[in-house]
């Protein structure tokens, strides 16, 4: 009997290790230049939380950079980039959505598109 339950924990503890491994997590630094204020910040971190994959975000609208730790198995730093050009900003290389970047605020926008630029 104390064979079976030594072999059972072993098991458990083995496949607890394995399930870790499936689900490494990377954090990657994403340069968002048109994000411009505190709301800016709000409204991509809430909308990337419900991200399939996103363990954690946070959006520093000061050095105008996002860091974002995802899931590996779950999405990649391309679908992530989308998702931040999908609500309406610039990710790296990736280019805003058009109708997203419209439906911005004004004080969201960049000075150049009539925007009110950086509101703290």
């Amino acid at each position: 009997m104390k064979k079976i339950k030594i072999l059972f924990f072993l098991l458990i503890g083995f496949t607890s290790v394995s399930l870790a491994q499936q689900k490494q997590s990377l954090t990657a630094t994403i340069k968002t230049p048109t994000v411009q204020c505190q709301e800016c910040k709000e409204r991509i971190e809430k909308y990337m939380s419900h991200e399939d994959g996103i363990v954690k975000i946070n959006v520093d609208y000061k050095k105008k950079i996002t860091t974002v730790t995802y899931i590996t198995d779950r999405t990649n730093i391309e679908n992530i980039k989308a998702d931040i050009a999908n609500c309406g900003y610039d990710a790296d290389d990736v280019t805003a959505e058009p109708d997203a970047y419209k439906r911005l605020p004004t004080c969201c926008k960049k000075p150049e598109d009539g925007g009110g630029g950086k509101k703290n």
